[in-house]
């Protein structure tokens, strides 16, 4: 079981101008380090969770990561952080200053990530970036902002920006939680969790594929429900605003080209979130020489976690990574 550590960025700067003097950024790592003759870790592989996700996060593609495996531990040092805002690193719950907290972006998220890995692990070049969903964001955002600081990259059932359903599903999700007496502009002091609540019962529509809703009984759906609107009630209402502002901004459309690093783009074919034919496919196509790889998967979105379907493409792709 990976155990956490925590990094102290000083005075980060985010993109609206506002300045943190201290952020926290919550991390784990594993694997084989290789350094140069400098003491820079020259083989990482940074790992980039999804919105609701942390730094275990990692455990979604666990079967194709160890030793002797298709990401062999042996080979590679894995790095996986907490994203900023996302609670474990520095978020709206987690820094006590709730609605204080500055608005953040994933371009934030990234340069975040960028002077965690310099100043805490001496990482001035990385071998690649893996991420799903919003991690896959991320990992297009690095490629965008740094587009030499990697050789490859593989974003996983993700897009190139937040437009249609998902702009409508992370609105509705923030009006759901703006609209409970409780909230009162976020200046509340106990969670409003109706709102929250209400939130996360409403990402459970979309995350599997319309067949697996479909065969589940209407018992099993309504004991999910019940377990997403738990979760929610746990989880802090600003910490999920920020969230979604930050991700409803994403649109990396125009800058793709400037996109330097090997690409293999992998999708699910009835992923609701972000279907290949105006998502996925799409992307592949603005990435000049990059590779797709699309597989079926009942979960839907959440097949992300059966990644050992694509483990020949990924194989074949990392032996051609010199």
């Amino acid at each position: 079981m990976l155990k956490p550590n925590y990094q102290k960025i000083k005075n980060f700067k985010f993109t609206t101008g506002e300045t943190l003097s201290e952020l926290i950024v919550e991390y784990a790592t594993f694997g084989t380090k290789i350094k140069d003759d400098e003491g820079n870790i020259v083989n990482g592989i940074l790992y980039l969770h999804g919105s609701s996700g942390d730094y275990s996060s990692v455990k979604r593609i666990k079967d194709i990561v160890g030793p002797g495996n298709i990401i062999d531990t042996n080979k590679y040092f894995i790095i996986c952080p907490t994203a900023l805002g996302s609670p474990g690193s520095s978020s709206p719950s987690t820094s006590n200053l709730g609605h204080k907290f500055p608005k953040y972006n994933i371009e934030d998220m990234v340069n975040v990530q960028y002077s965690f890995l310099n100043e805490a692990l001496n990482i001035k070049h990385l071998k690649g970036i893996i991420g799903t969903s919003m991690g896959g964001f991320q990992t297009l955002q690095w490629a965008v902002t740094y587009p030499d600081f990697m050789d490859f990259i593989i974003p996983i059932t993700t897009s190139s920006n937040v437009k249609g359903q998902n702009y409508a599903i992370n609105n509705l999700m923030n009006i759901y939680i703006k609209s409970d007496p409780e909230y009162k502009e976020g200046k509340y002091k106990i969670n409003p969790k109706k709102g929250t609540q209400n939130a996360n019962m409403l990402l459970y529509l979309f995350g599997f594929s319309p067949e697996y809703y479909k065969n589940e009984s209407n018992e099993s759906i309504l004991e999910s429900l019940d377990f997403m609107k738990k979760e929610g009630e746990e989880t802090d209402a600003n910490d999920i605003v920020w969230r979604n502002e930050a991700t409803i901004s994403y649109d990396l459309s125009s800058d793709l080209s400037k996109i330097k690093a090997k690409t293999l783009i992998i999708g699910v074919n009835q992923d609701q979130y972000f279907p290949p034919d105006i998502d996925v496919i799409p992307l592949s196509k603005a990435i000049k020489g990059s590779k797709i790889y699309l597989y079926d998967s009942i979960f839907g979105h959440l097949g992300s976690s059966e990644i050992i379907k694509a483990k020949e493409i990924i194989k074949e792709f990392l032996d051609n990574i010199k």
